[in-house]
């Protein structure tokens, strides 16, 4: 069996997992009724296949709905045992998710 792997196991013989892959999603500037089923859609294949970046700097307006869409996505991606994080918020963004009273929600979401 050693001999199947020979090549295969680096020298020290310890194997190195590979990262998980990771998506980009970019939020579109205005995230209303109209924007969400597209955005679901990108959202949910992006969460089956690992870990999600969501850039957020480019929303101008976005909908409590569109929020909690988001917030839905992070937990199954969490649930997966995938990351979720939110990068670059606009402060379109970041305005309506504390006015919604989601900055707790969000807080652990929000980086660079």
């Amino acid at each position: 069996m050693e001999t199947a792997f020979r090549g295969l196991i680096p020298e020290g013989g310890k194997f190195i997992m590979a990262k998980e892959p990771q998506s980009t999603v970019a939020l579109p500037a205005v995230i209303d009724l109209d924007a969400l089923d597209p955005v679901r859609e990108t959202l949910l294949a992006a969460v089956e296949e690992g870990s999600v970046s969501i850039s957020g700097a480019a929303v101008e307006r976005v909908s409590t709905n569109a929020l909690i869409m988001l917030l839905s996505a992070a937990e199954s991606a969490r649930r997966n045992g995938s990351g979720f994080s939110i990068t670059g918020p606009s402060a379109a963004m970041l305005s309506a998710i504390e006015r919604l009273g989601f900055g707790g929600e969000f807080a652990t979401l929000i980086g660079g």
